[in-house]
């Protein structure tokens, strides 16, 4: 009896509608999800003014989600692997839809920071299990760019912010910004009904009749018959009963743990400069213009540093880029601390952006690209979720190095060791561990 291995139908496939449903999907929901998380950034002001509150509670208010987004990464991202993608993704557009547009509704700072926390769990949560998603299904040679592609969703996300909050806050009240975000609930059916289920999942549920139709959709002209049996590796299927023990296995424990600290270097640098970078500047004599023109250069940048990073990583090594684009951030987030032009400034703002929220986002398409399928989002999610400590920490940290005073220069210098650390972890990860290079070795049809 015929046999086709799933897996490996899917890495030498060339990328046609069914890849394109899955890639539409997954953009459209790292937007919102980036509209989401960014939206308490533009509405702050106006909420600290109606709500009559002081810098530290705004503060508490702002960061309230991301709390979440470190808890849902963790943990929404691991029970994606247990009942399912397609019903943890409508779970968490569910959360981050609903309590977002709750937000809108509260008058005081505890209510908003609980339904902020809520939404975060959600907006955690979807972004392993869309990498896990877009990794999943995408042909080999096209994996990295696709995936970068969906992340680059989330950066339109910030920069759709930045082109609307203005308007609608003064003309309707800031209330506006989080009742549209409300909307997206709406998407759920569809979602349901057309987003597949992942392959090491149909696999474990023995649903062979679904696998073979997704495998009729990727291959549109194989003969797929009713008797083929869809298979995948039997070493990994079986292990999806323990995701979380899993990423410590087969040789994946220390490579683990240096994903980990990629992610809290990369997050330690995107969040010192979203909480820090106007204020130094600022200190230094400069003016960065309007706060919607940094957020739209910052992103724009980084838009284009995980497309160009995702373009080489599927030409290149995507370890080797990785590391580069590690070892860029630091230079530039050096560069940032000596340049005395504004005209220069914003250049280097948009390559900072390319090389440290790019990084960032390349990163997610490396975790993706690292773990197996039925531990894919539980890997990522893990690496998210860890990763956050460096989120939450960076605030603190440069707000206790500018308080001491030091040269602007001394700032970003310390800003970009963390890129020198990421660098470092990078390298030590052992690729020959990596789910590519697996399935490079993995042949489609057998008899």
């Amino acid at each position: 009896m015929q046999s086709l291995n799933a897996y490996a139908l899917a890495a030498e496939s060339k990328f046609g509608r069914f890849h394109g449903l899955i890639l539409f999907w997954c953009v459209l929901i790292l937007i919102i999800d980036g509209y989401d998380l960014a939206v308490v950034g533009a509405a702050l002001p106006a909420i600290m003014q109606d709500m009559n509150v002081d810098p530290t509670s705004a503060g508490i208010m702002a960061g309230s989600a991301l709390f979440g987004t470190m808890l849902g990464a963790i943990f929404l991202g691991t029970l994606a692997d247990r009942i399912g993608r397609p019903k943890m993704i409508a779970i968490c557009v569910a959360l981050f839809s609903i309590f977002t547009a709750a937000a809108g509704f509260t008058n005081d700072p505890i209510t908003f920071s609980i339904s902020r926390f809520i939404a975060g769990l959600g907006i955690g949560g979807v972004l392993p299990v869309c990498t896990a998603q877009m990794g999943e299904y995408s042909p080999l040679k096209l994996r990295t760019r696709l995936v970068t592609i969906v992340f680059a969703g989330y950066s339109v996300g910030g920069i759709l912010v930045a082109l609307t909050a203005k308007q609608l806050i003064e003309s309707h009240g800031w209330q506006w910004v989080f009742y549209v975000a409300g909307l997206p609930v709406l998407l759920i059916p569809f979602i349901l009904k057309s987003m597949p289920d992942s392959i090491g999942f149909m696999l474990k549920k023995g649903r062979q009749d679904e696998l073979r139709e997704i495998a009729r959709q990727i291959e549109p002209g194989l003969n797929i018959s009713n008797d083929t049996a869809m298979t995948g590796n039997p070493a990994i299927v079986g292990k999806q009963e323990t995701p979380v023990r899993n990423l410590f296995k087969d040789g994946r424990g220390f490579s683990t743990v240096m994903i980990w600290a990629a992610f809290m270097t990369g997050l330690f640098m995107v969040y010192a400069l979203n909480s820090w970078l106007t204020k130094l500047m600022a200190m230094a004599g400069f003016s960065l213009g309007s706060a919607l023109n940094y957020v739209i250069v910052f992103n724009v940048g980084s838009i284009a540093g995980a497309i160009f990073g995702g373009w080489l990583s599927d030409r290149l090594n995507i370890k080797h880029v990785l590391v580069s684009f590690y070892i860029v951030g630091a230079i530039a987030l050096t560069l940032l601390g000596y340049t005395r032009s504004t005209t220069l400034l914003f250049a280097v703002v948009f390559v900072v952006g390319a090389s440290t929220l790019g990084t960032q986002l390349l990163a997610y398409a490396y975790a993706g690209d690292f773990y197996p399928s039925t531990i894919r989002s539980t890997g990522v999610g893990f690496a998210s979720g860890v990763g956050r400590i460096g989120a939450i920490v960076a605030p603190v940290l440069i707000g206790w190095l500018v308080s001491l005073s030091l040269p602007l220069e001394q700032n970003f210098m310390a800003i970009s060791l963390a890129g020198l650390i990421g660098a470092v972890a990078v390298t030590m990860i052992n690729q020959s561990c990596a789910d590519s290079t697996q399935a490079r070795k993995a042949p489609a049809l057998s008899n």
